[in-house]
């Protein structure tokens, strides 16, 4: 079963409230080129896995990652103040590869396709 109306309303909250946070509030250059691509609560909200990408070259995900988890404490003291919440979880910060994995059925589709063409199918 998947994720109740709540907790996908809760999920969209945290991921706007933490990409304001990171973009807005927090100093750490190795963090600024961060994008929070989706949050995903446990229904208890005892964590939270945040999906983060890197939109620039110039910091590799996991120097952000380090950046993000060395400021998780000031990230719950902020949500905190602002959400209102019973708890605010645990984060656990992790690199979404949703683009790259695209990008790789992409490229062996356009493989595929070539290798059908070559053969004189299609």
């Amino acid at each position: 079963m998947g994720p109740n109306r709540r907790t996908v309303r809760l999920n969209q909250l945290l991921r706007e409230e933490l990409a304001g946070l990171v973009q807005g509030e927090i100093k750490d250059p190795s963090v600024r080129s961060v994008t929070v691509t989706r949050v995903e609560a446990t229904q208890d909200l005892s964590y939270a896995d945040v999906y983060v990408r890197t939109l620039t070259d110039e910091v590799s995900i996991e120097e952000a990652i380090e950046g993000l988890e060395s400021a998780e404490g000031f990230i719950r003291r902020r949500l905190g103040r602002e959400l209102h919440l019973r708890r605010i979880p645990d984060f656990r910060f992790r690199p979404d590869r949703a683009l790259e994995h695209v990008q790789r059925i992409e490229s062996l589709l356009d493989e595929a396709l070539g290798q059908q063409e070559d053969d004189g199918g299609g």
